[in-house]
């Protein structure tokens, strides 16, 4: 007797509900494409308990007849694609005919849906239909999932906290209004409304409904195209940060994807800009041949793999660097109250509590002709909704010291108001501008030391120095081998100055040693920042007012005179207006 069998459909779309449905975000995942793909403008999407008791996605699209209606909870039961071809030319956000038929496996489902001519009623139990009836004749579908996972307990047992299932439903939903702007998305869970979006076609007025006014104030707007990719979209300016990702939204062909490869090289674009771990608000949309494209890679169609990916890159990383290059990026000192994470999970005890403060935080009702109803000189801020530029050579206006506190902060001022610089960040930025320059047009200018530095290393450090000593020369020192695990350093190239010179030189074999995959641009970006950082003032160092003077002027003339090398702002301001509201002169 043969031991292979044919599963029967009730455990194959179990199986397929496993790669699917994971958590409840999935269910609204499937639902909402599938009102996208149905030419809907409003999109409303209820739930009880975050979901596990009840999730209702109903829509305004174009709806089904009664023969479709039933047909589209059998597998692999699809109006997308019908031949071979158009699975490499695919423009909908739902292709593979598995979600529905995998969610009513393990829910009960009540479809309700219209074309205009004829209303449909579906119930089915555990993926069986139970009732075909006739219903009203509004168009559109509304389709209600309720005791999801109810006859696969595992699964139910492994869901997460209310709080965290709400979490990511809220964090999709946003992702999908950024993506289509054009629609209007309500969200509500418990009756409570968590998101309302406009659904005018306005992205930032969306950024601003999702986000909220402070974020959408300082968003940059950014346009390019090369011969296989158009990219659009809007980044924060740097002092606009989150110490997570989750804020970085990428959209295919207006699909909302993830991808390491295109997250990376934003973060790269930001270099110099951003500190350390932290990371900007970005919405960017890229347009593509759909034959470029591939995104039936996983089953959740939110992973996508690109053909001339590097295309895709470089565009992406000059268009950003060029934006934040020509902007005038001061960063005020009067801070707005942003919460850093919108999505941080708590107890179940404190779920009310923090629920109240995500949909404070996320809803904003304004008038469409206003952002914001503060002073006129807010207004004004607000509406334009970007940074002035200045001159390309000179990003700020010229300022005076008056006083140094602490040995660290200098206090400036002109027309404009007060500013604040840090005297080691705005000396690190102008060396490590210089020492870069120097690097890259391969000067063989060097110092001879009068007492050659020996540089003694573990053995297993050596030998990748030894292999690497290539860069030594790139770089422009003279050195020789001394005896099996130690070199001595017998020049140095001009751009290594001061009382730290041999700090500097232990510092950039460090780096040789340390290095993973070789990138020399990265590689040489690292020893300017390391050793400009080391050549610099500290805080703590007395300089007189006259000197302070002469660093912001040549603070003004570098490329990028807001941070330091490596991303910690290095000038702050209080405007005159910020001042007055301080002092109580304007209300």
């Amino acid at each position: 007797m043969s031991k292979i069998k044919i599963m029967d459909s009730d455990l194959a779309n179990k199986i397929a509900a496993g790669e699917v449905v994971e958590k409840c975000m999935n269910v609204v995942k499937e639902l909402v494409e599938n009102s996208i793909d149905a030419k809907s403008d409003l999109i409303k999407i209820e739930l009880v308990d975050s979901g596990v008791k009840e999730i209702k996605v109903t829509d305004n699209g174009i709806g089904m007849d009664k023969d479709d209606a039933v047909l589209a909870f059998s597998r692999h039961a699809t109006s997308k694609l019908k031949t071979l071809d158009d699975l490499f030319n695919i423009n909908s956000l739902g292709f593979r005919g598995e979600a529905l038929p995998s969610i009513a496996s393990v829910s009960n489902v009540v479809l309700k849906t219209s074309n205009g001519n004829v209303g449909t009623l579906v119930k089915l139990n555990g993926g069986s239909i139970q009732e075909v009836s006739s219903c009203d004749l509004k168009k559109g579908t509304s389709i209600t999932i309720n005791d999801l996972f109810y006859n696969t307990p595992v699964r139910l047992k492994y869901l997460k906290s209310l709080y965290t299932e709400l979490s990511h439903i809220t964090d999709y939903v946003s992702k999908m209004a950024l993506s289509y702007p054009g629609i209007k998305f309500i969200l509500t869970n418990n009756d409570k409304e968590l998101i309302n979006t406009s659904g005018n076609g306005d992205l930032l007025k969306t950024i601003l409904n999702i986000y909220g006014v402070v974020v959408a104030s300082k968003m940059i707007e950014i346009k390019g195209e090369n011969d296989d990719y158009k990219i659009s979209g809007y980044i924060s300016i740097p002092e606009l940060t989150k110490s997570n990702r989750s804020c970085i939204t990428l959209l295919i062909n207006n699909r909302y994807i993830k991808n390491n490869e295109i997250i990376k090289t934003i973060v790269e674009a930001y270099h110099t800009f951003l500190p350390k771990e932290r990371y900007p608000y970005v919405v960017l949309n890229i347009e593509v041949d759909p034959f470029l494209v591939d995104v039936n890679v996983h089953p959740t169609k939110m992973e996508a793999k690109f053909s001339k990916l590097d295309n895709l890159l470089n565009l992406i990383y000059e268009n950003i660097k060029n934006n934040l290059f020509q902007k005038s990026l001061i960063p005020k000192a009067v801070s707005d109250n942003i919460e850093d994470n919108y999505y941080e999970e708590t107890s179940n005890n404190n779920f009310e509590v923090n629920e109240n403060l995500y949909s404070k935080e996320l809803k904003f009702d304004f008038d469409d002709n206003t952002i914001v109803e503060n002073s006129k000189k807010e207004q004004d801020e607000y509406k334009d909704l970007s940074i002035r530029e200045e001159s390309k050579k000179e990003k700020f206006k010229p300022m005076k010291s008056v006083a140094i506190i602490h040995k660290t902060y200098i206090v400036c001022e002109n027309d404009d108001g007060m500013y604040l610089v840090d005297q080691h960040a705005a000396a690190e930025r102008i060396n490590y501008e210089k020492v870069l320059d120097q690097i890259n047009i391969h000067s063989n200018n060097q110092i001879d030391v009068l007492i050659p530095y020996k540089i003694e290393l573990p053995k297993s450090e050596y030998l990748i120095l030894e292999k690497n000593f290539y860069l030594l020369d790139r770089l422009g020192f003279s050195y020789e081998e001394f005896s099996d695990n130690t070199i001595l350093i017998r020049s140095h190239p001009v751009w290594i100055t001061g009382n730290k010179t041999l700090e500097c030189i232990k510092k950039i074999i460090d780096i040789i040693v340390d290095k993973e995959k070789f990138d020399e641009k990265k590689f040489l970006d690292r020893v300017a920042a390391t050793v400009a950082c080391r050549m610099s003032i500290m805080a703590g160092d007395f300089i007189t007012l006259d000197e302070a003077d002469t660093l912001i002027e040549q603070l003004r003339h570098t490329k990028n005179p807001f941070n330091c090398a490596h991303g910690r702002p290095s000038i702050i301001t209080y405007t005159n207006y910020d001042l007055e509201k301080m002092f109580k002169r304007s209300m």
